[in-house]
C-alpha cells in the first residue's frame, strides 16, 4: 500500500482565522507570500522516495512533535497565548485598523481625556473578546490603548513599555495607574487612566476605566479599591504640549478649581432626598467628589440617594458659609448652579468646613431647623 500524499493548500494571505493568525506570527514569510508555504510535507517526500527505490513498502512518514491543539481553535497549540483578562496583544480590528509603527504616536493630555470620555459617554460594554468600532478591544488595557492612541491593542504586561514610571505626586490627567501580576495576570491585573485629584488630600482621584458593565468615570481611592500598593503610575512617552480638560489643568497651580462639563440644568428638588434613585444623584455625587467631598463616598457616588450624598452636599453648602435651611444637605438650584459651573468654595481638606453634625445652636441653646429634607417619607436620621 502506498503512503498517502497530502496536498498543501496555501490559504489567502489576509485570512483572519485563528490558525492563520497564529502561523503568520510564528513562521517566516515564504516567497509565496504566506508562511505556511515554507513547511515541508514530510509524507509526500516519503512517498516519492519509496517509488524511486522500488521498495515493497513505503517508508513511514515522521513529523515533528506538536503541542496539543487548543480545543475549538484548529492549528493553535494549547497554552500559546497569555492567560490574561485583557486578551493578548493584537492589531486594531476592523476597517479603521492601522499598520503597526515602531514609534508610539504623539498625543496631548487633552486628547487622551477626550478619547476616554467618548467611550464613557457611549457606555462601551466591557468584553475581553469584542472590539469597538475604532478597532480597540473593549477591556481595561484596550481602553488605555485607545486613549493613548497606540497603534495596536496592548495588555497590562506590555503597556509599561509605552510609558515612563513616575511618582504619585507627579500624576497629572492622562497618566495611568497600572497593576500587572506576572505570576497570574487574571488575579487583579488592571489599569486605569488618572483624571485628576478630587481634593487637596490626594486620597481620592477621578478614574477613567473600562470595567464591568461598561466604561465609567468614578471617584476612586488611591491607588485603587484593591491591590492598592501594587499599582504603578506611568506617563505616556509620546506626550506633547497641551492640557487636559478633565478635572484639573496640569498647567494651573495645585489649588486651581476643577473644570466641569457643560452645565446641566437643575432638575428640581424632587430628584434628590430619601428614596431618590436617578442619574442626577450620581452626577451630584461626582461633582461633589471633585470639589473635595470624596471622603464621604467610600464606594463611589451612585444613583441611589444615601446619607453620604446628604453629608457631602451639606459640607459643600457649609463651605459657602451657609447655615440653617440653606445648609440642610438638599441640593437646591443655588447649590446645583455652583457645582455645575465650578463656582463657590471647595470643601476644606481638613474637614472643618465640611464637617457633618447638627446645626449650630442659636443664642437660646436650641438647635436650628435641619430642613424639610430630613423629614421626607423614608427618612432615617437623628432628627426624626
Amino acid at each position: 500500500m502506498e503512503t498517502p500524499v497530502f496536498e498543501e493548500i496555501d490559504p489567502a494571505s489576509d485570512c483572519d482565522c485563528p490558525g492563520c493568525v497564529h502561523w503568520r506570527r510564528v513562521l517566516p514569510r515564504s516567497t509565496g507570500g504566506h508562511p505556511a508555504a515554507t513547511r515541508v510535507v514530510i509524507v509526500a517526500a516519503a512517498a516519492a522516495a519509496s517509488t524511486a527505490f522500488g521498495t515493497a513498502h513505503a517508508a513511514p512518514a515522521f513529523a515533528a512533535p506538536q503541542a496539543p491543539a487548543r480545543p475549538g481553535v484548529p492549528g493553535v497549540p494549547a497554552g500559546d497565548e497569555p492567560d490574561t483578562p485583557q486578551g493578548r496583544r493584537a492589531p486594531l480590528h476592523g476597517p479603521g485598523g492601522r499598520p503597526v509603527v515602531a514609534k508610539a504616536p504623539t498625543t496631548t493630555r487633552a486628547d487622551i481625556i477626550s478619547r476616554a470620555k467618548q467611550w464613557i459617554a457611549a457606555k462601551v460594554p466591557y468584553s475581553m473578546s469584542d472590539y469597538w468600532s475604532d478597532g480597540y478591544r473593549q477591556d481595561c488595557s484596550g481602553f488605555v490603548s485607545m486613549a493613548w492612541n497606540l497603534p495596536g491593542n496592548e495588555w497590562t504586561g506590555s503597556l509599561g513599555q509605552y510609558g515612563i514610571k513616575i511618582a504619585k505626586d507627579d500624576l497629572q490627567p492622562g497618566d495611568i495607574l497600572l497593576f500587572h501580576n506576572p505570576d497570574n495576570p487574571e488575579q487583579g491585573s488592571h489599569v486605569v487612566i488618572f483624571g485628576g485629584w478630587t481634593d487637596d488630600t490626594r486620597t481620592y482621584y477621578v478614574a477613567y476605566e473600562e470595567t464591568r458593565p461598561h466604561a465609567r468615570e468614578l471617584a476612586t481611592p488611591y491607588a485603587y479599591w484593591s491591590n492598592s500598593d501594587r499599582y504603578v503610575p506611568y506617563r505616556y512617552k509620546g506626550l506633547t504640549g497641551g492640557t487636559a480638560g478633565a478635572v484639573a489643568d496640569p498647567a494651573e497651580p495645585d489649588n486651581a478649581k476643577p473644570r466641569t462639563p457643560d452645565p446641566t440644568p437643575y432638575p428640581g428638588s424632587a430628584y434628590f432626598g430619601p428614596g431618590a434613585n436617578n442619574k442626577y444623584v450620581t452626577q451630584l455625587g461626582r461633582m461633589l467628589a471633585a470639589r473635595g467631598a470624596g471622603r464621604y463616598y467610600p464606594s463611589g457616588p451612585g444613583p441611589r440617594w444615601t446619607d453620604a450624598d446628604r453629608r457631602a452636599t451639606r459640607a459643600f453648602q457649609q463651605a459657602q458659609g451657609w447655615r440653617g435651611e440653606d445648609a440642610d444637605g438638599l441640593p437646591r438650584a443655588r447649590t446645583w448652579k455652583l457645582l455645575v459651573t465650578g463656582g463657590g468654595k471647595d470643601i476644606g481638606a481638613d474637614g472643618r468646613t465640611g464637617a457633618a453634625g447638627p446645626p449650630v445652636p442659636s443664642s437660646h441653646g436650641v438647635h436650628g431647623y435641619p430642613g424639610r429634607a430630613m423629614f421626607r417619607p423614608g427618612a432615617t436620621n437623628e432628627y426624626v
